[in-house]
């Protein structure tokens, strides 16, 4: 059903801008819509690639993937627990309310409410201050270097609009709440939404507002960007094929050759900064819709031992993703501050160690338990994890989930095992050690610890990193975590991910490590 957005009227009432020829229209097909136009709801790729299109941050990461003046242009840490960010003078929301210091602390202050899941953005600030209009600083309760890294994430929203659309607080996405800011959105970038069709369809025009367009910030000619969702990945090579779309950002591994070979398309690919890993349920006694009443198999450590011999990864890199993968032991890239090649090893692929460690934590025969997988860009490499798990007599039922129920439903921790993907927007591992694998106590909402893997030593190591200053110090203390959570295997990393795109000749845009895209860099011949 088309949902008709509030934009579509004030785009009507935008003062008319000459237009002597057709628009420049670029159309992307991507494999998952935007699960909410909430920009502090869900933490997720596929959503973050649409909200950012149309909300800003203090600070911007470029194709180059380095941080760059945003809503703010320029920065200093004054103190060693403030920083000071001076915004950018005469910025206008898309409805033509103007920018100033308050909607920066309102929306750093909503981030921080417990129904927000970009926590993990603001996890040690305290608050944010108004210095003046044009003037925030934001107070740390402990030093923080990475600042303004977490800042290109937290998008800046309208007070005056988020009040009087009663949506001063996140969605609470976990429960499917619904708010207005959940299908309506208005924001300082450069495009807002002309109309929108959940799951299926979003089209945004050009701000006329937007800052940028007189400031000579972007590259692009983009007019009309239409964002498109075909979860079929035939249906949406076919559509790049035939000419319906210009741009697909999910390209199936198996359709790489094919794509490449067309003269009249181009496929980008690299190395994505982004981890898929395994993740166990280990915080209860009893594992829920396993067949071990009274036992949770993933409490043992022998068991998720078993789980990684088991995982022929050379096997899944080379039949299953076409080359399309990074075999890895580590739970971020090389890309990410924090990475060490130590970390970086994998248990061996031993299957009659996997069956001989069953047996000697109890379950010589093995056991059968749910394994939770989003539909998408890995759901094969899920469906070869459950055949190999079956090898050594555990049976993993594979659940494919629409990528947003599945999210839903790991962050309800209604799961017993699944498959995610993780990356790391700050390009440091402070992002995963607090998100991911410290205890849930320590990230509240922001966490995404859904199996429960919690260890003393480590939740101990965390407070520390949190104050250390010098970069090799903090490196040293990342590495003595790294090593305690794979010694336990408390997740299970598999392969980073390679992403490919593929376009058709005439469009100009960057393949990007963080697998996002800016549509105000992207030209159009």
């Amino acid at each position: 059903m088309r949902i008709p957005l509030l934009f579509a009227a004030l785009l009507a009432a935008a003062p008319a801008m000459a237009q002597t020829t057709p628009p420049r229209v670029l159309r992307m097909a991507t494999s998952v819509d935007a699960a909410t136009l909430d920009p502090h709801a869900t933490n997720a790729l596929f959503t973050f690639l649409v909200v950012q299109q149309i909300y800003e941050s203090l600070t911007h990461r470029g194709d180059d993937l380095k941080i760059a003046p945003g809503l703010a242009t320029r920065w200093e840490q004054p103190e060693p627990t403030r920083w000071r960010f001076h915004l950018r003078p005469g910025v206008r929301f898309a409805g033509g309310e103007a920018f100033d210091a308050d909607d920066v602390v309102f929306s750093i202050t909503r981030a921080l409410a417990p129904t927000s899941n970009y926590g993990i953005f603001v996890d040690t600030v305290i608050r944010a201050e108004a210095v003046d209009a044009n003037t925030v600083d934001i107070i740390t309760r402990v030093p923080d270097a990475v600042i303004p890294d977490k800042m290109t994430r937290v998008m800046i929203m309208d007070r005056g609009w988020s009040e009087a659309n009663r949506s001063t607080v996140p969605q609470n996405f976990a429960q499917r709440e619904e708010l207005f800011a959940v299908r309506n959105a208005n924001g300082t970038g450069p495009y807002m939404i002309r109309t929108r069709e959940q799951d299926q369809r979003t089209i945004m025009v050009r701000n006329p507002n937007w800052w940028g367009a007189a400031a000579g910030v972007a590259r692009g000619n983009v007019d009309e960007y239409h964002h498109i969702t075909l979860t079929s990945d035939s249906t949406r090579v076919a559509a790049l094929l035939s000419g319906e779309v210009d741009f697909v950002h999910v390209v199936p591994v198996q359709d790489v050759t094919r794509i490449r070979a067309n003269p009249r398309l181009r496929v980008l690919d690299g190395q994505e900064n982004r981890t898929v890993f395994l993740a166990f349920r280990q915080d209860v006694e009893e594992l829920p819709n396993a067949d071990t009443p009274g036992r949770n198999p993933f409490r043992d450590l022998r068991v998720r031992q078993a789980v990684a011999h088991a995982i022929d990864v050379e096997a899944l890199r080379r039949a299953t993703l076409r080359g399309q993968a990074v075999p890895t032991g580590s739970m971020w890239t090389q890309f990410v501050n924090g990475w060490d090649q130590s970390t970086d090893a994998r248990l061996p692929l031993d299957r009659a160690r996997s069956r001989a460690l069953l047996a000697e934590a109890g379950y010589p025969n093995g056991f059968s338990v749910p394994f939770d997988c989003p539909v998408g860009t890995y759901d094969e490499a899920c469906q070869a994890i459950a055949a190999m798990l079956a090898q050594i007599g555990i049976r993993a039922q594979l659940n494919l989930i629409p990528n947003a129920q599945f999210t839903q439903k790991i962050r309800r921790q209604e799961s017993s095992f699944y498959a995610l993907s993780w990356g790391v927007p700050t390009f440091d591992a402070s992002y995963t050690l607090r998100a991911v694998m410290a205890s849930r106590s320590l990230g509240g909402a922001a966490s995404w610890n859904m199996g429960g893997w919690s260890n003393a030593e480590f939740d101990g190591l965390l407070a520390a990193l949190d104050s250390e200053l010098d970069p090799a110090a903090r490196r040293a203390t990342m590495l003595r975590m790294h090593r305690l959570h794979n010694a336990d295997v408390g997740h299970l990393p598999i392969y980073h991910m390679m992403i490919p795109w593929a376009h058709r000749q005439g469009v100009a845009l960057t393949h990007r490590a963080d697998n996002q895209f800016s549509v105000r860099d992207i030209r159009l011949d």
